[in-house]
């Protein structure tokens, strides 16, 4: 399993995460895929997803946070599930001396992102 967070708007508006991974070994269709790179020390205040996508972390460490108080870290390797394209959105800044290398892909509408939560 690969480590993966969902962040979501939930009913309250606000966003919210949820901690779980991700099944290996099923093709998930995709529209796109964007690489981005932002500098050492970088952040991004409150904001929401454009668009339903996979937030795959290549390298940098950054914590993620919600309105409501909720965190959570990043490292490389884990996937960021953001479906948080309403509500009041998150921000991130990054917590070490790297700049934060990614991909960004973009999942067909209707398509199963296959993300297990853990268990409660």
């Amino acid at each position: 399993m690969i480590k993966a967070y969902k962040l979501f708007t939930g009913p309250d508006g606000n966003s919210h995460v949820e901690t779980g991974s991700i099944s290996p070994g099923f093709l998930i269709g995709a529209e796109s895929i964007e690489f981005k790179e932002s500098p050492v020390h970088a952040s991004f205040d409150w904001h929401n997803d454009p668009t339903p996508q996979y937030v795959i972390t290549l390298a940098g460490v950054l914590e993620f946070t919600c309105l409501g108080g909720e965190t959570f870290t990043l490292h490389p390797g884990d996937v960021l599930l953001a479906i948080d394209h309403t509500g009041t959105g998150h921000k991130w800044r990054l917590l070490t001396d790297d700049p934060w290398k990614r991909a960004y892909v973009i999942f067909k509408e209707g398509a199963d992102t296959h993300f297990v939560p853990d268990p409660a």
